[in-house]
């Protein structure tokens, strides 16, 4: 059974793993990466989808301003285990981190990504700023 839990401190290393295995090195040559530098996840708002104790699925908000005095948050990157795809995992993942950023007060979520994987996700994405 996968749940889905807030990231701890032990998560990092299979986190970082699973993100090398599905992206390779190229993940840090994207835009998103980029926009994530010199930022900090945001506080409680980062997730594991764990089966036992293995990784098998991440999603991690970031704090970003979207505009003077507009704090808004940035999405990613999520991954799910190869092994473990095609089993609403990612699904799962975005709906819990959506339903928890909207829980914090976050109106606004920016996200660079597939348009059609994405895109299902759009009407729970509220607008606006926090």
């Amino acid at each position: 059974m996968v749940t889905i839990r807030e990231e701890l401190k032990s998560d990092i290393a299979p986190r970082e793993a699973l993100l090398d295995a599905t992206f390779g090195d190229a993940r840090f040559d994207k835009a998103a990466e980029r926009l994530r530098e010199n930022h900090l996840p945001a506080e409680k708002l980062s997730f594991i989808a764990a089966e036992a104790t293995r990784v098998v699925g991440t999603v991690r908000l970031w704090n970003i301003m979207a505009g003077p005095g507009h704090p808004a948050l940035l999405l990613g990157p999520l991954a799910v285990a190869s092994d473990r795809r095609n089993r609403g995992i990612g699904t799962r993942l975005m709906r819990h981190a959506l339903r928890e950023a909207r829980q914090c007060g976050y109106r606004a979520i920016l996200l660079v990504g597939d348009t059609l994987y994405y895109g299902r996700f759009e009407p729970h994405i509220a607008r606006g700023a926090k």
